[in-house]
């Protein structure tokens, strides 16, 4: 299976180091510092205390690599539909593109019989995935683990190793099987969902609100739920978050008050959200809080609270230069 990484950061990093270390025929896709390290010292994965240094095809042009079979998009949701091009080029007849990162994929209303001309531009502008790439091609994903980058080509897992896979359609086909295994086979969790929008939106109500309010907060998980404030302004944001999901058909498994829960044990991890605002690079504040916001609109759901921490949220990613207005 001729697989392609593309988007080397943290989470790329992770999944193409796991797959390399398990002599899977890989090709990975970066650039700038990244690329350049990853071509002159290899890829390195630090994991569990111990350092593990990878040689991977690394290249900055797609157009080079040839038709994939498996082609896992890991950049920040916000980058996918610029790289839609480059992505294209990567693919065959038969070539799955996995979609491996935060938010509302642009994919998500393929099949939904009444909803499939619904487009979101904070999440694909004009329908330039669903053109270039093709809805039939996607298979869902929703990213558990969490790993930064602490230089460039040296990748740190923090926790977690579970990448939970679905068709759109919800079916057990032959290619989700096969790719389930192939990263079983590199030491991954790799679960099958038949219903793998409720996996999407049950983190989304989640990324939705803390990330956002970690941007104004600057603290960590742990910080903003043992404020007792901060806990309740959360809860709301969860709470709209999950009545627009029931707009769309979702019941999410879980409350808001047991997300919170969920989620105190990790203590002082900082969402990916906080370190891209400490690093000044730009912010994917549109396809996860914009589209809880823009699909509430679309079905009258209120959502009042996002609404206000968003603005707040964009004005300082503005100042710190980590959002372009359009």
């Amino acid at each position: 299976m001729k697989i392609c990484v593309f988007g080397t950061g943290a989470i790329g990093g992770y999944l193409a180091a796991k797959l390399a270390a398990s002599n899977a025929q890989l090709t990975c896709i970066a650039r700038g510092k990244q690329l350049e390290a990853i071509r002159s010292h290899g890829l390195t994965l630090i994991e569990n205390d111990r350092r593990h240094n990878l040689r991977v095809e690394c290249t900055d042009r797609p157009d080079q690599v040839g038709q994939q079979d498996v082609v896992f998009v890991t950049l920040k949701s916000h980058m996918v539909p610029l790289a839609a091009v480059d992505i294209a080029e990567l693919l065959g007849p038969d070539t799955a593109v996995v979609t491996a990162y935060n938010g509302i994929p642009w994919w998500y209303f393929y099949g939904q019989r009444g909803n499939e001309s619904t487009a979101l531009d904070s999440v694909d502008p004009g329908r330039r995935l669903w053109q270039h790439i093709g809805p039939e091609r996607a298979i869902g994903c929703v990213v558990y683990p969490a790993a930064r980058v602490i230089e460039p080509g040296v990748i740190e897992h923090q926790f977690g190793n579970r990448f939970a896979l679905g068709e759109p359609n919800g079916t057990d086909s032959a290619r989700l099987r096969a790719l389930s295994e192939q990263l079983v086979a590199a030491g991954l969790e790799a679960p099958v969902s038949r219903s793998i929008r409720t996996g999407i939106w049950t983190k989304l109500v989640a990324n939705a609100s803390y990330n956002p309010v970690s941007v104004l907060t600057c603290s960590s998980l742990a910080r903003m739920i043992d404020d007792i404030a901060v806990n309740r302004l959360l809860r709301l944001m969860m709470q709209e978050a999950i009545g627009v999901a029931a707009a769309l058909g979702i019941t999410l498994p879980v409350s808001a008050a047991e997300l919170l829960e969920a989620t105190r044990p990790l203590g002082e991890h900082q969402t990916s959200m906080l370190q891209d605002l400490k690093a000044g690079r730009s912010l994917e504040l549109d396809p996860i809080v914009g589209a809880v916001q823009e699909l509430g609109r679309l079905h009258a759901v209120p959502t009042p609270t996002l609404d206000t921490i968003l603005a707040l949220a964009k004005q300082k990613a503005v100042l710190a230069g980590c959002y372009s207005v359009a």
